[in-house]
């Protein structure tokens, strides 16, 4: 079972429960060369949505938010897997996390049709680095 593993950093902001926001705020992003690892949108009422997005440069995405008057809370961190698309691949990964106590509150994940997945896993920050250990992610404190 191959997968690769990285520490995706994530911000969220809150929106008016508009069709064109996350458009508007996508495009924006993409004008200034934000290129996003992932990105949720979660109702949280009924007027507002909370937007993740999780940059490939947290610097660039911080240079656009200041520019574009975007308010945004974070980093937080969270574990992105990317791997080969194989019955129980998502277990055996929960397993290593089970094993390690370290509790996932949240979680997202997705096929691409062809043989591979995306899953975004969201542990407890005071179990973060238990989690990379218990993954693999960090091989020791000092790596990091």
């Amino acid at each position: 079972m191959a997968f690769q593993l990285r520490r995706a950093d994530y911000f969220y902001t809150t929106v008016q429960n508009d069709p064109a926001e996350a458009w508007q705020l996508l495009s924006r992003l993409s004008a200034r060369k934000v290129n996003l690892l992932a990105f949720s949108a979660v109702p949280i009422g009924p007027t507002r949505t909370q937007l993740t997005l999780f940059p490939e440069e947290d610097r660039r995405l911080a240079e656009a938010a200041r520019e574009e008057g975007l308010d945004l809370d974070g980093p937080h961190q969270a574990i992105l897997v990317q791997g080969d698309d194989e019955l129980g691949a998502l277990a055996a990964i929960h397993e290593k996390l089970a094993e390690a106590r370290a509790h996932v509150y949240a979680s997202t994940g997705v096929t691409d049709g062809h043989g591979s997945y995306g899953y975004v896993i969201y542990v407890r920050p005071d179990e973060f680095e238990a989690a990379a250990l218990a993954l693999g992610l960090w091989e020791r404190k000092a790596e990091r």
